[in-house]
């Protein structure tokens, strides 16, 4: 689950215990953590969150302020932690670890960037591992709520979820196999799962760790 904020998703992290009231907290790496009764459902648990938004908001910006006056707080890029420093730079600065850039527009952008040239080497290598004919289709990248990856067999297209640039390659090479799979099956079914396996054996793996 994820909370849509200033061009942003913010990771939504359930924990269930043996508590009487439900608690909502931001940590430092922008998680929002909800921590409730054993009895909510998931129903229950987005009611709180959307009755709630404007002081989980203004949690948000209370601790994205924290970590400015820290100098670092921590996004991830390909599944690592990315160290981001806020100085006045006119574009972002990335030396494999640490990112310095000006604003959260400059860092969304710059995500944007990464995501449209490491998704395209991506889908480049496992459309050329496919051994069944398939066409080569527009990849496109926007950020998505519920779904990882889209693939539209009319428009002869995948939509790939900007978030996927914070996981690991293992993550955007399933969702890429997934979605080319879509052209052979557009469904699925056994034999669907079966190309998925074919180019991601591991894929079952992958899939929990995207829930």
């Amino acid at each position: 689950m994820y909370l849509e904020f200033d061009g942003f998703s913010y990771p939504i992290i359930i924990t269930k215990k043996n508590n009487k009231n439900l608690y909502i907290r931001v940590d430092d790496k922008l998680n929002i953590k909800v921590t409730c009764p054993y009895f909510y459902t998931k129903k229950m648990v987005n009611k709180v969150l959307k009755d709630n938004l404007k002081s989980i908001y203004r949690m948000l910006k209370n601790q994205k302020l924290k970590n400015k006056n820290n100098e670092t707080y921590y996004y991830c890029y390909l599944g690592k932690k990315l160290n981001v420093i806020y100085k006045p730079v006119k574009k972002p600065l990335y030396d494999g670890n640490t990112l310095v850039l000006e604003n959260d527009l400059m860092l969304l952008k710059w995500y944007k960037s990464k995501a449209n040239s490491v998704f395209k080497t991506y889908l480049d290598e496992a459309y050329y591992a496919f051994e069944e004919e398939i066409p080569y289709p527009n990849l496109k990248v926007r950020q998505m709520k519920t779904r990882w990856g889209v693939c539209n067999r009319k428009t002869n297209s995948i939509t790939l979820n900007l978030e996927l640039i914070k996981k690991d390659k293992e993550c955007l090479n399933y969702v890429i196999v997934h979605e080319l799979s879509h052209f052979v099956h557009f469904d699925h079914s056994k034999e669907f799962w079966k190309t998925v396996e074919k180019y991601c054996p591991d894929y079952k793996r992958v899939r929990k760790e995207l829930r």
